[in-house]
């Protein structure tokens, strides 16, 4: 069997009662996390105008825009949906940067809303697919040479969910995937230059989901080979240095990866979390405070230095700062914690911590490439009475190896809501996380998306 065909028998045959506890317990926090994501980031920059331009085009009223309320076509929906989530970037991740949840949730759930009648068994086993299929196309640092992971792989996560909760035969699964393949884009540049495309990427794919099967429903045909060909996916981003074959052994025999997705503790790029963290538990272990520092002396490997390593201002503060680790570091060492309004435009312009980050040098260190983890950073800080403090930090909070604790889950959520300051969502609150957590008990998964909608 080829292997495209192999991963399509997988999303066609998988069911509820496949999957383990822990897959179901993980997929519950993938979907609060989204919620209060998209709650928060409902007006947050650039989001609003996005809802105005998916309601101005107008259409086939098929899919709710969450929170804003109002009917589009659900590729229209899916994308404003998918840009929200995106926007705090607290949402689910993992190395090398993939973001799979904020694109794909909204892409499943515009495809059920159109669909209707959608339960939260048929919902949750939805989002457990696309995770499979993501995380199995997630690529390595050196395979992605700036490429942004959830443009290129997540793409295929937000596609075979689309396709699962529609239904779709065999053949109409293959050539969504198909046309997935050619919606593969993105660029780190974005992050980087802190633009706001990093969002609308995220948007991107929960549309190209929808497009991809609405297009495949129609007989409309992509590359039946798009893993494995000559140019194909593995062949175009590996160079050949792994084949779907390997990718794929085991899929549907073996455990699902869903337990590899991370959850953010700060709201920030993954990257910066370890240095964050890091930060915090020197203070509280050594007993400094900013005004105590002269010195700051950050060194990453260069996958990490690339990325977040630098901080300037440009026209989006917010995503600078998220893509900031000086900022993130100075952040935490003047205010001694982190919250979301800290990387608020008003917050980041604050003289105080401002000035802080221009002490703060930051070195790539090539050296520590294939020696230390993904999110390996070290820090070392001087202070002006001579004293000189050393840390390092190899393991990000969140991740696989050091997961949230479920009331990390639930405060973040309610800091999602109070950031919001939206009255009608705050009366709703406590009963928007229950269904969260309950999601699998509805007969209709409307009762979750519609109950957050105003």
């Amino acid at each position: 069997m080829r292997v495209e065909d192999k991963v399509v028998s997988f999303i066609e045959d998988a069911t509820y009662d496949d999957l383990n506890a822990t897959d179901i317990d993980i997929v519950k926090k993938q979907i609060l996390t989204y919620v209060g994501c998209v709650i928060a980031g409902s007006s947050n920059m650039g989001c609003e105008e996005v809802v105005e331009i998916a309601k101005d085009l107008g259409g086939k009223e098929e899919a709710t825009i969450l929170v804003h309320g109002g009917k589009v076509p659900a590729q229209q929906a899916a994308f404003a949906n998918g840009v929200m989530g995106r926007a705090l970037d607290v949402c689910d991740h993992i190395k090398p940067g993939m973001h799979v949840g904020s694109g794909m949730i909204p892409a499943i759930y515009a495809v059920a809303e159109m669909k209707g009648g959608v339960s939260g068994k048929e919902f949750v086993n939805a989002i457990a697919v696309g995770d499979e299929v993501a995380l199995r196309l997630n690529l390595l640092e050196k395979d992605y040479h700036g490429f942004d992971p959830t443009g290129i792989a997540g793409v295929f996560g937000a596609a075979a969910g689309a396709a699962k909760i529609w239904g779709m035969s065999h053949k109409e699964i293959l050539h969504t995937l198909a046309l997935a393949f050619n919606r593969a884009a993105g660029s780190f540049q974005c992050n980087i230059d802190g633009a706001l495309a990093v969002r609308v990427i995220e948007g991107w794919i929960g549309q190209a989901g929808v497009e991809c099967a609405r297009l495949a429903s129609k007989a409309i045909t992509g590359p039946v080979d798009f893993l494995d060909g000559v140019y194909g996916y593995f062949n175009l981003f590996t160079n050949g240095r792994t084949n779907g074959e390997e990718i794929f052994a085991g899929l549907g025999e073996e455990p699902l990866h869903t337990y590899t997705l991370g959850f953010k503790k700060y709201p920030s790029c993954g990257m910066t979390q370890g240095s964050t963290e890091l930060i915090l538990s020197m203070m509280a272990k050594r007993g400094f405070c900013a005004d105590d520092v002269e010195h700051i002396v950050l060194t990453m490997p260069t996958y990490g230095y690339n990325l977040v390593g630098n901080f300037k201002l440009g026209d989006n503060p917010k995503v600078n700062a998220q893509f900031g680790t000086p900022y993130c570091i100075a952040n935490a060492l003047v205010r001694k914690e982190v919250k979301l309004e800290h990387f608020e435009p008003e917050f980041i312009m604050n003289d105080e911590v401002l000035e802080f980050t221009k002490k703060i040098e930051s070195v790539c260190d090539p050296s520590l490439d294939p020696i230390r983890p993904h999110y390996a950073s070290d820090i070392k800080v001087i202070c002006k009475d001579g004293s000189i403090y050393e840390g390092s930090i190899d393991i990000s909070p969140g991740t696989e190896e050091a997961p949230l604790k479920d009331e990390d889950f639930k405060r973040r959520f309610y800091d999602c809501i109070d950031f919001a300051k939206k009255p009608f969502l705050e009366e709703r609150a406590d009963e928007i996380y229950r269904k969260c957590l309950d999601v699998a008990d509805m007969g209709n998964v409307d009762e979750l998306f519609h109950f957050m909608t105003n």
